[in-house]
């Protein structure tokens, strides 16, 4: 019999509650106490096969019968971005030998190319598609529902009407074509260059099958799709003066308008760490070496090109994506995980000083009725023992670094919290002036809460005295962060990268957000790639229970966190709607479908159903 200690020491406390041996209490069979002291009836009776297979399809959202408007359109704006002109270029093909007229002319077809060509690319791959694909409804047959897993969640709660449920993608890790219709490099198209890494040369090839994805998130009762525009494919000369490609507007333009006519709303996102090469000297500049940064990977944000500042750049590419698509998108995020981009202080500047500017811009100038945010990253940080202060104090310097550094200034309208500025001394001070104009510049708080982290302070040195020395291992945070409780077990089942099955953590960070924010929260991204799925054989990647606990899980306790805590959350989307690149790998399959990167072709996981018959049989009717 397995006998479970009850006396730790204070300093061995975790984040677990310690039951009895005999067991944990079922709550869910009060009614039936009679059992636990009456003795069973056996019986003999006639035999039979008493299963029955019970056959459930995914609904289909239904056509639009309107569609909604949320600021004028285009032309009602075209003022406000004026003095545009639109050019369009060709494709660039290694393979073959092209040659420009234009030389001498700035952003001609032989400068666009010269971009390409300036770059060693190894292996460079094109896909089997060159023209937008025509989508075709998807069968019934392949709308099914699974057997359900045999125990599954007994929450008794329901998500209000207007509760959104989404999917996301970004196009860095779905779209392909990164150098055909006009698409000038960006940072991520060079991530496989001198090293072994992936490419994202061909990925989904969503690009051209952006209206079967669609058409299929569609048949799945999704009514949300997150999806990002690459500022090289709109602007491939990046500043203010040069022309905007024409294709790519048209584009984008047409994939909008086929979500809405699906039934869905589109929502888009601004950059997905996808800023275009010409920020950069060379391409070795967008790395940032352990400890040399704030993030993994420098986003360019505190950068220049051709005297123009990422923030004036930036604004402006913000600005013609808003004036052009606002009037039929509703909610806009400008930065994906912007802290995981950030060199130093001055590109947290810079982001936070251009996000309020295109916040302004949507709702003072074009009067537009949606919504704006941002997205931040953060492994929510647990105390490794709550009822130790220097734990606790190590804790919130975590968070306060990845969440505050942004959330502060938007939503309190505060001044940077001290963790960030004690560690990164750069930083650019924010004026009251500053505080007025940022304050308040979110309409929601979104977060990417994939999991959570157990913290405790640096050994032998203070949180201090780590922040205050450069070349210090554990900077930016200058915390222990660890994955093993103190009782040697894994904080949560284990997935195929950095996310562990968290879900009581979960509710745990909503509480923390809302009562820390006092705003309403969106969670924007959250997903679980499955261990070793890429090894298995179809079928077996298919029946993805492992995705389905997850997201089960986290929808549950997201229930209790509305119903029970009072946080009002507004809606998920999953990450990813289709396995996709991650930024350099195609092994950590995050997607709610297949992807065969031969020949393109999709299934759905069980994961999707389950995701969305989860939400959809707990979803407040209308009254």
């Amino acid at each position: 019999m397995l006998t479970i200690l009850l006396a730790f020491a204070a300093s061995s406390l975790a984040q677990q509650v310690y039951i009895p041996a005999e067991g944990s209490s079922r709550p869910q069979c009060v009614a039936n106490l009679s059992y636990a002291t009456a003795a069973p009836s056996f019986t003999f009776r006639q035999f039979a096969f008493t299963q029955v297979e019970t056959i459930r399809t995914a609904t289909s959202i239904p056509r639009p019968t309107s569609t909604p408007s949320f600021a004028p359109p285009y032309a009602f704006l075209s003022h406000l971005v004026p003095n545009l002109t639109t050019t369009q270029w060709g494709n660039w093909d290694p393979s073959r030998t092209l040659s420009a007229t234009d030389v001498g002319k700035p952003y001609g077809n032989a400068s666009w190319t010269a971009l390409w060509t300036s770059i060693s690319f190894s292996n460079f791959s094109r896909g089997i598609y060159s023209t937008t694909v025509t989508p075709t409804p998807v069968p019934s047959s392949d709308l099914v529902l699974p057997p359900p897993d045999y125990f599954g969640p007994r929450d008794c709660y329901y998500f209000p009407e207007d509760f959104i449920l989404g999917v996301a993608g970004s196009a860095a890790q779905i779209e392909g074509a990164v150098a055909d219709e006009g698409r000038t490099p960006a940072i991520v198209d060079i991530a496989s260059i001198g090293n072994s890494l992936s490419s994202d040369f061909v990925t989904n090839e969503n690009y051209y099958l952006y209206k079967q994805d669609i058409e299929r998130i569609a048949a799945m009762g999704i009514k949300y799709y997150s999806f990002s525009i690459p500022w090289s494919r709109i602007l491939p000369f990046v500043v203010y003066g040069s022309p905007v490609n024409k294709p790519g507007l048209n584009h984008y333009d047409d994939l909008i308008n086929f979500v809405i006519s699906k039934g869905m709303l589109p929502t888009v996102t601004l950059l997905h760490t996808d800023t275009p090469l010409q920020f950069y000297a060379n391409y070795t500049d967008t790395r940032i070496a352990p400890g040399a940064g704030i993030g993994y990977i420098d986003g360019g944000f505190q950068r220049s090109f051709k005297n123009q500042s990422f923030e004036d750049a930036f604004v402006h590419y913000g600005k013609i994506l808003m004036t052009h698509f606002a009037d039929r998108v509703p909610v806009w995020f400008t930065f994906n995980e912007p802290l995981l981009g950030s060199l130093n202080g001055k590109s947290v500047n810079a982001v936070i000083k251009s996000h309020a500017r295109l916040y302004h811009f949507y709702h003072g100038v074009i009067n537009g009725t949606g919504s704006v945010s941002l997205k931040f990253n953060d492994n929510f940080g647990v105390p490794r023992d709550p009822k130790n202060q220097d734990d606790v104090d190590a804790t919130n310097h975590f968070n306060d670094f990845q969440v505050a550094t942004f959330a502060n200034p938007i939503f309190l309208g505060i001044d940077y919290p001290e963790a960030f500025k004690m560690t990164i001394p750069d930083f650019v001070p924010l004026s009251a002036e500053d505080l007025v104009y940022i304050n308040g510049t979110a309409d929601f708080f979104a977060i990417d809460p994939y999991t959570a982290t157990i913290v405790s302070p640096p050994e032998n040195r203070t949180v201090a005295s780590c922040a205050s020395n450069s070349t210090d291992p554990l900077r930016p945070y200058c915390v222990t962060q660890s994955l093993i409780t103190t009782t040697g077990w894994n904080i949560g089942y284990r997935s195929q990268t950095y996310v562990y099955m968290t879900p009581t953590y979960f509710r745990t960070y909503l509480s923390y957000l809302w009562n820390t924010y006092k705003s309403p929260i969106m969670i924007t991204e959250f997903g679980f790639p499955v261990f070793g799925e890429d090894e298995k054989a179809l079928s077996d990647q298919l029946f993805d229970s492992p995705r389905s606990w997850y997201y089960q899980s986290f929808m549950s306790e997201m229930l209790k966190s509305i119903w029970q805590d009072g946080v009002k959350v507004l809606g998920a989307f999953a990450w990813s709607f289709a396995d996709n690149w991650e930024f350099g790998d195609f092994t950590a399959h995050y997607g709610i479908q297949t992807v065969n990167r031969t020949t393109q072709e999709r299934h759905y996981k069980k994961s999707f159903f389950e995701l969305v018959d989860f939400v959809e049989s707990r979803r407040q009717k209308a009254h």
